[in-house]
């Protein structure tokens, strides 16, 4: 239940949050006190009744006066329908004398309240409504009332098939229903007017609450013809607006309904003027004009004096209520109501009264009695006395049993969000029935002529918003939320509501997260449970298994096969627990798990698309745009290789690129759609881009890991497309959309590696990278409107020469990181930029291996006479400059390991130099050259630094043994060429053997013989070699002394 301590704090700042500082609390009035929340237990603790008021327009009671006997209230009182001090700016409403609520009332209320709908509420309604439908087992007037289902809330409102169908006669609309309405309800229809008797109660209800609270007892004199005709122009002001729908038909009427004065559930009109002033037509409004926005929903304002969360037994709902509360008496509040002493209180009217009170959580009721106008006595009752009145006995658990019945009978059979379900009860008949008018409507040429679909949807899509906003808190919400935009989609015009379109697709492509398999317990989304609908199919058709009677069956008469579900009796609602409810609140509104990370991002990519052509449907300037055919490729301009001259033709691309990201940090705007930067579809259009930009980033990622490669650089490429698209048109570059740039170009730089490493499967990679989807290429289409889509080109191309493909890889990953210079995104990233960095260094040291190796396939084709050729320098200076920089890459991130690689690397180009500079000439005349033994020394240089950046074996071990080996061999080489072709023109003998010697022996220390590998016996035969030349070097020279 809660203590009252708990729901007087929570109250206000409901109101305050919901209703966004009203002007009629904001003219320094407070909101009712809302230490109401408290428990009211009533009937013998039969039923369990809170209510806490979310928000009051309300000023602070006014105790009520008691008015003396004898008083005529048939003589108006002088404040008649004028403001009051005592009353505010809210007064008319305040005494029931406002307009009848709106047919959108419920609508209005949900949009203030828009946490509560679709989780803890169940039902939202007028308490007329509610009264209503809780006293249909003992009237026998009629009921007719519109439900919506959003989520487990149900809202309720009055449908009111006689304005309808005046309406109806003069414009057209809705002629459907009359149509069905006569054919199957009732087919002599005509309007039922109102008695005098009618009128003439509700005058006088009208002046007694005005004296009540004017207070001095005495009939003022009754204001002239003159004046009577300004205060009621003053007064009703407001009234110009009229209902948004249907057209109201406006009667010569005394006074406005009280809500509670009608007992017998008779049909309330709009207020209108005074007698004998008829009312002007009010101007009409168009509910699609009110929304044509987007998500403005003015027009559907929430107009009840206070909204109250009620919770009858285990049923909770948001009431609005505009009955007039008095302070007085024992209690702090009271319900002040006029009865005819000639007319005993009948059940219906102890039920409205008492329904109320609990509603409004009001302790106590004062009735006035009269006889003809003249009042006669009071009498004060409590409100758990109210069911044990004389005449008006009634149970309160029957209340309550018809109230769990009706409910669960909703529940049952409202099942399709979106839908507008129709209860009807003629009037003296026993029957229910509900009919789904959406389905009726569809029948229908037209099915946007239910007026009650566009602010079904634009509750359909605040809902979800609103859950969207916590969707961080609870992800099992997802479900839910893509079923309401769904639904939202389903029900709105393309052609007229682009934006909530686009948003809503927009909402839906976020609500799959793109970067991680969804993990999902499988208890709570069975595989199966992915239908796009809220409830399956079978659930919606099959009849009923309870004995409770809800589906029609042969015996019925044949005008109820249209009907959803029927209650054959009003008096199956008083028996206890008749209706239960036997669909699960959301039996099939599970999230749909996608393992598959493809089939995630093309749904995304599927929302993505209805939402870019939302935007494109509304952008109005299309005769600049190119006539293109979205079902036709885009042709790709192939530039010639040979005239772009391989990868000198990067430096140019590469040189636009960078001063293009330039100016992205300045904010340049240039679509060529035309759109607006800031409108709306400019906005919404950005986002899309980005979100499919992610989309074809992580299908591109996948395919790569599965060795796809010429898909991934599709999908990287449309990936990039879209993000150029994206640098078009925003104003204001965000680091974290920079950071996925330089993301998108280490992952392209990445695949352009492997396609170079991957030649033998060139053709298949090709087929792959040029085959499209109809859903790519409308995306492209749309891409396409704003800009040529050609920023990155230069990184995408497929390539069949290996040197420009590696030339692009590294281009990619270097401009991947020149965007992490740009606004600190290197600090702010570190583990990104390192990885940048490392491939970086491994495409440096991929291209001077490819530039060392072509360096050695010329070598072995010159004849050995000739000298070294330029070509061949070209290249050693093409390969030293990549391992240089290469080195420089993971030295700048502390990678030793792979550092030592590409010194190691460094030290093979120096041999390859060396080699290439064998002695010319004759076999017998050749000399070891300086040269040689110049670079076989570099090479001894960078084999050292290798060990040094290693350090010690243990921080790689195979390294290790790799330089140790490499070292080994270029001092046993050097050592051998020295022996085999000793310089004698250059050196002395005894130089020689010594440098030899030293030689040898530093081959020897650098070869490990005791360590058991693979290369162990290549080590062993090494050293056996050195020893065995060694010895014979030696040997030689004692011989010659």
């Amino acid at each position: 239940m809660g203590d009252s301590k708990e729901a007087g704090a929570e109250a206000p700042s409901a109101g305050a949050t919901a209703r966004g500082g009203l002007s009629l609390l904001s003219q320094g009035e407070s909101e009712e006190p809302c230490a109401q929340g408290s428990a009211l237990f009533l009937g013998g603790s039969e039923v369990k009744s809170r209510a806490v008021v979310k928000y009051s327009a309300a000023p602070p009671r006014a105790a009520f006066a008691r008015l003396e006997e004898k008083t005529d209230l048939k003589l108006p009182p002088a404040n008649w329908l004028r403001e009051s001090a005592k009353l505010g700016p809210a007064g008319t409403a305040i005494l029931g004398t406002s307009k009848k609520s709106k047919p959108f009332s419920s609508f209005g209320m949900a949009y203030d309240f828009i946490d509560s709908v679709g989780n803890d509420v169940d039902v939202v309604s007028d308490s007329e409504n509610i009264k209503k439908l809780l006293k249909i087992p003992y009237s026998k007037s009629h009921v007719s009332m519109a439900v919506h289902r959003v989520g487990r809330t149900l809202l309720l409102d009055e449908l009111d098939i006689q304005e309808l169908f005046m309406r109806s006669s003069q414009t057209g609309d809705w002629t459907w229903l009359k149509e069905f309405y006569q054919r199957l309800i009732d087919q002599k229809w005509q309007r039922k007017k109102k008695s005098k008797e009618h009128w003439y109660q509700k005058a006088i209800l009208s002046k007694f609450l005005y004296y009540s609270i004017n207070g001095d007892g005495a009939a003022q004199p009754v204001p002239s013809a003159a004046e009577q005709r300004e205060s009621s122009s003053s007064d009703q002001t407001g009234d110009s607006d009229g209902a948004s729908w249907p057209a109201p038909f406006e009667m010569p009427s005394p006074v406005s309904e009280d809500p509670s004065a009608s007992s017998q559930g008779s049909e309330p009109l709009e207020p209108s003027y005074i007698v004998g002033h008829l009312a002007s037509a009010p101007k009409e409004q168009n509910l699609t004009t009110l929304f044509n926005d987007g998500e403005n929903s003015q027009g559907l304002k929430n107009d009840f004096v206070r909204n109250i969360l009620w919770t009858f037994e285990d049923i909770h709902m948001l009431v609005g209520s505009n009955m007039p509360i008095f302070g007085g008496g024992r209690y702090p509040a009271v319900s002040l109501r006029l009865r005819d002493n000639n007319k005993p209180i009948n059940v219906l009217t102890g039920i409205d009264y008492w329904l109320d009170n609990l509603i409004c959580n009001v302790p106590e009721l004062v009735m006035c009695f009269h006889v003809n106008g003249i009042v006669q006595k009071y009498e004060m009752i409590k409100t758990e006395e109210i069911p044990n009145l004389e005449n008006s006995n009634f149970s309160t658990k029957v209340i309550k049993d018809i109230a769990q019945n009706i409910l669960s009978f909703l529940k049952s059979n409202c099942t399709k969000e979106g839908h507008t379900y129709w209860l009807f009860k003629a009037s003296g008949s026993d029957i229910v029935k509900l009919y789904d008018l959406t389905t009726l409507c569809e029948e229908t040429e037209d099915k946007y002529q239910n007026p009650f679909t566009m602010p079904v949807a634009i509750l359909l899509y605040k809902v979800a918003c609103n859950m969207m906003m916590k969707k961080n808190q609870n992800k099992k919400h997802y479900g839910t939320i893509r079923t309401l935009l769904l639904n939202c989609v389903k029900l709105l015009d393309k052609s007229r509501h682009p934006q909530i379109i686009a948003s809503a697709n927009y909402m839906l492509s976020e609500l799959f997260q793109l970067d991680e398999p969804k993990k999902e317990e499988s208890s709570e989304s069975p595989l199966n449970e992915n239908s796009d609908e809220s409830y399956s199919e079978e659930e919606e058709e099959m009849p009923d298994s309870d004995e409770n009677g809800s589906y029609c069956t042969s015996s019925d008469p044949p005008d109820d096969n249209k009907a959803v579900a029927i209650i054959k009796s009003v008096g199956e609602l008083s028996v206890p627990e008749k209706y239960k409810s036997i669909h699960q609140i959301r039996p099939s509104c599970a999230f749909p798990v996608c393992h598959d990370t493809e089939e995630r991002c093309r749904l995304v990519l599927s929302y993505v698309l209805e939402g870019l052509k939302s935007v494109d449907s509304s952008i109005k300037k299309e005769s600049d745009l190119p006539a293109a055919d979205p079902s036709t490729p885009i042709p790709l301009k192939y530039e010639d290789e040979s005239a772009r001259g391989g990868p000198e033709g990067l430096e140019k691309q590469m040189a636009l690129f960078l001063d293009k990201m330039g100016s992205l940090q300045k904010g340049n705007c240039s679509s060529q759609s035309g759109m607006t930067p800031g409108s709306w579809q400019h906005k919404m259009k950005l986002q899309l881009i980005l979100k499919s930009s992610k989309a074809y980033y992580v299908l591109s990622d996948a395919a790569m890991s599965l060795q796809k490669y010429g898909r991934a650089l599709r999908y990287i490429k449309l990936a990039l497309q879209s993000h150029d698209t994206y640098c078009c048109l925003c104003t204001n570059m965000l680091s974290e959309v920079l950071l996925f740039l330089s993301q998108y170009l280490t992952l392209c730089g990445d695949i352009q590696l492997m396609l170079a490493q991957n030649a033998n499967n060139r053709a298949a990679h090709l087929e792959e990278f040029n085959y499209q989807t109809k859903e790519d290429q409308e995306i492209l289409h749309s891409l396409h409107r704003e800009s040529s889509c050609q920023g990155f080109a230069w990184a995408t191309d497929l390539s069949t020469d290996l040197e420009s493909q590696l030339s692009v890889s590294c281009k990619c990953y270097e401009a991947a990181n020149e965007i992490l210079q740009f606004s600190d995104l290197k600090s702010q990233n570190p583990e990104h930029y390192v990885q940048v960095l490392k491939r970086m260094g491994n495409i440096r040291n991929e291209i001077g291996v490819f530039y060392m190796n072509q360096a050695a396939a010329l070598q072995s084709e010159r004849v050995v006479s000739k000298s070294v050729s330029t070509a061949e320098q070209q290249l050693w200076k093409k390969s030293f400059s990549c391992f240089e920089k290469g080195i420089h890459n993971f030295e700048s991130i502390d990678d030793a390991t792979n550092a030592a690689l590409l010194l190691c690397n460094t030290g093979r180009l120096m041999r390859i130099c060396a080699q290439a500079h064998c002695g010319a000439g004759d076999e017998f005349k050749r000399e070891f050259s300086p040269e040689e033994g110049l670079y076989y020394n570099k090479a001894v240089d960078y084999y050292l630094k290798a060990l040094r950046s290693l350090g010690t074996r243990d921080r790689h071990p195979a390294v290790w043994d790799s330089v140790n080996w490499e070292l080994s061999t270029t001092y046993f080489t050097m050592a051998t060429l020295q022996q085999d072709y000793a310089p004698l023109s250059r050196k002395a003998q005894e130089q020689i053997e010594k440098e030899v010697s030293e030689a040898m022996m530093k081959s020897l220390k650098y070869c490990d013989v005791d360590s058991a590998s693979a290369r162990q016996p290549l080590c062993q035969y090494r050293a056996a070699t050195i020893h065995h030349r060694l010895a014979s070097m030696y040997h030689s020279c004692l011989r010659n002394q």
